[in-house]
């Protein structure tokens, strides 16, 4: 097969815990990002990008599969994806060589073929600690780009950062010396987090240099990736993607209160209320940055359409020339939307996490759902486009279309399973 016959190259590279606002061409107002900036304007950024759960194992689980993780009986980090296909699968049998690199948190077993996948190191922070701590799994990802750069090949570069604990070594936050925050500068849904740090013990102004380093070390990182594919006139036929899994950590966690280095957790969601284990904007849309040259428009910023990843398996399918697709998948293909095209998406969104009992929240059109917590108070409903930060629920004002939704989200409930399995007590972080 010809070199442009080959079907595209995937890179994808993961954050974990970045916050929606926590780049440079997302509006941050000190960050240092100028790769992931000049990725964005390579490629299309979008504005309206959705994770599919609100801590790390089903926000990845979704992506994965193509499926809302609450419909899995048995918690994927512990078991598995039992007998649902993976798009490294549906990859692996178009041809792809399939790599994984850094984070696994999607099952027990990450021996090389698990899931379709070649290569997999579950590679954790780097050893050398005046390098950022995605170094090492990044290298290893370049490695396998190199050996494997006569194509195609697909890989996830799962980073670690900015998960907690943000411990940035000195050298990568003295970056950020200059930065003295100015409260104003960030959004009201911000103000808790500085107020938290404080009273901690925390010192903002230090805090946010070490949150600022360890951004910058993804920037750094990503930035040896794309020189590699530049080095190996791979970029015209690699789809790049940069995202993150959901939102950013909270300064203190509920059960736990302040930890060590509790008070650099300083992720910025921008102005959506919420993060990390809250189905609220913050917590559930993130960056999505992807270039294909030739294919996705340079330079533009998609603010209109909603996509999410349970979009990932049927879209790079479709582009791949996968036809053999499970029956049941709740994403759909948006490839047209990544190449430009106009248009919403026909398939609501859902959130819940893998217990009978928790909240559940849809998104369709413009409108966002969440159903009371715990079957106590009153629903919330938030028209999106006027009020993003959802601080205006219109419930009342809107009974009709608060009656259909409530109606497609209690059927949609009603398809999920009645109990769940997990291996034994997790880390609420995770």
């Amino acid at each position: 097969m010809n070199a442009e016959d080959l079907p595209p190259n995937i890179v994808f590279m993961f954050a974990d815990d970045l916050g929606f606002g926590d780049l440079s061409c997302y509006g941050h107002p000190y960050a240092k990002t100028p790769n992931l900036d000049r990725l964005a304007s390579q490629g299309t950024r979008f504005t309206q990008f959705y994770v599919t759960g609100v801590t790390c194992n089903p926000s990845r689980t979704g992506l994965m599969t193509g499926l809302f993780p609450a419909r899995y009986p048995k918690y994927a980090a512990d078991f598995g994806f039992g007998d649902h296909v993976t798009i490294t699968e549906l990859l692996k049998r178009k041809g792809y060589k399939t790599g994984h690199f850094g984070k696994w948190h999607i099952g027990p077993d990450d021996s090389d073929g698990t899931y379709g996948i070649d290569d997999i190191e579950t590679l954790g922070s780097s050893r050398e600690k005046s390098e950022g701590r995605d170094t090492m799994l990044y290298s290893a990802a370049i490695d396998f780009i190199r050996e494997n750069k006569d194509g195609p090949f697909y890989v996830n570069v799962w980073g670690h950062a900015t998960h907690f604990p943000v411990n940035t070594p000195d050298a990568l936050a003295a970056t950020f010396d200059d930065v003295k925050v100015e409260r104003g500068d960030f959004s009201p849904t911000m103000q808790q987090k500085f107020e938290e740090c404080i009273q901690i013990g925390g010192d903002i102004d230090r805090s946010m240099r070490q949150y600022l380093g360890d951004v910058y070390q993804i920037d750094l990182n990503v930035g040896r990736l794309l020189q590699t594919l530049d080095e190996l006139s791979l970029s015209d036929n690699t789809i790049v993607v940069f995202s993150s899994d959901h939102g950013p950590a909270p300064v203190i966690l509920a059960n736990k209160g302040a930890r060590k280095y509790s008070d650099n957790m300083l992720g910025y969601a921008g102005e959506f209320r919420g993060g990390k284990h809250t189905q609220f904007e913050g917590g559930t849309r993130v960056p999505f940055i992807v270039r294909w040259p030739g294919k996705v428009p340079a330079g533009r910023v998609d603010s209109g359409s909603v996509c999410s990843f349970v979009d990932w398996m049927p879209t790079l399918a479709a582009i791949a020339g996968v036809s053999d697709l499970p029956e049941q998948l709740d994403g759909e293909d948006i490839s047209d939307i990544w190449q430009g095209a106009e248009r919403q998406r026909s398939k609501p969104l859902y959130w819940r996490l893998s217990s009978p009992g928790a909240t559940s929240t849809m998104r369709d059109g413009n409108w966002k759902l969440h159903l009371p917590r715990q079957r106590r108070g009153s629903p919330e409903l938030y028209d999106l486009s006027i009020d993003p930060s959802e601080s205006n629920n219109v419930a009342e004002a809107n009974p009709e279309v608060l009656k259909r939704l409530m109606r497609q989200l209690r059927a949609w409930n009603a398809e999920l399973p009645t109990a769940y399995e997990k291996a034994g007590e997790r880390d609420n972080d995770e």
